[in-house]
């Protein structure tokens, strides 16, 4: 099992208004890289998965892989269900600026402020064929209330679309935009907040309706983008040896070599219990796992 721990978190309460605003922020430290804790939820009636991954802040992909075996629609009331709502930073030269992970469908943002605090977000990413690029971007554009000009690429798939659809509940921009540098990929809101945590945009990155206001908010123009595959993630907390796996088709990852690269890369390969690595390999759930070796006083209790 995962082991569960905490982080102190860093909440402002006003100007939020959605339950999920307490799993966003986070302090963090360059020895601490694990943030938030895992949690669990007994499901109320006939509430699905979805609801409950927008509730908390996580994606659809988050809460399913969290959960394998568990019907996302149907899940049954009464039933526990775990709540992703820890995860391991991206593996970066520095934390600065919009850092996106394709493979996790997560974006976090590292504020510039005396503390250390990081925002974090699940998103949607770009469909198979229409994947959202990797690189480095910036900010260079900020728009409220945004028109949607849809690309000609979209028309012919769906000649019935007008060449502009403006502001309003079927413009699938939602109420914010910030256009990357990469100036047909933008950050945006969505009418289909379903779509958070899976591949189904033209490219763009999707958030939830929520929170797109706040990022915008939170970030000024110019803003460094950085967008990356990570599906293996390594981080420590409290001199624990932690390790993050995602599920990446797209990838073709060698999911066992990318771990021990990643493990030798931080000097960690020989602490760790390589049983637990093996364990979390396999089942790939997008929830950080300790797998660091145990030692011979650890268990023991004295009296």
């Amino acid at each position: 099992m995962c082991r569960i721990y905490s982080i102190f978190i860093f909440i402002v309460i006003c100007g939020f208004s959605s339950p999920s605003d307490a799993f966003q922020i986070y302090s963090y430290a360059n020895t601490n890289t694990v943030i938030g804790s895992v949690k669990t939820h007994k499901i109320k009636g006939d509430e699905s998965l979805i609801e409950v991954a927008r509730r908390f802040g996580i994606g659809y992909n988050a809460i399913v892989d969290a959960n394998p075996g568990v019907d996302p629609f149907i899940p049954g009331s009464g039933k526990s269900i775990t709540i992703p709502t820890s995860w391991i930073l991206p593996d970066t030269a520095s934390y600065d600026g919009i850092i996106i992970n394709l493979s996790e469908m997560r974006l976090y943002y590292f504020s510039k402020h005396s503390a250390a605090i990081v925002r974090t977000y699940p998103i949607g990413i770009g469909s198979e064929g229409n994947e959202t690029p990797v690189g480095v971007f910036k900010i260079t554009e900020k728009l409220v209330k945004p028109s949607w000009h849809v690309p000609e690429s979209i028309r012919k798939e769906k000649p019935e679309l007008p060449r502009v659809v403006p502001p309003g509940p079927d413009n699938p921009l939602g109420s914010h935009a910030l256009r990357l540098s990469a100036k047909s990929v933008l950050i945006h809101g969505t009418n289909r907040p379903f779509a958070v945590g899976r591949r189904a945009s033209h490219g763009c990155i999707r958030m939830y309706p929520e929170d797109i206001p706040k990022l915008f908010q939170a970030v000024p123009n110019k803003t460094k983008v950085t967008i990356i595959r990570q599906p293996v993630k390594v981080g420590m907390l409290n001199s624990r040896i932690f390790i993050e796996i995602h599920k990446d088709d797209y990838m073709h990852t060698n999911y066992f070599n990318e771990a021990v690269q990643l493990l030798r890369k931080k000097n960690l390969y020989e602490n760790i219990d390589k049983d637990k690595m093996l364990a979390a390999l396999k089942e790939k759930k997008g929830i950080p796992v300790d797998i660091t070796k145990s030692t011979k006083t650890e268990g023991l209790v004295d009296y």
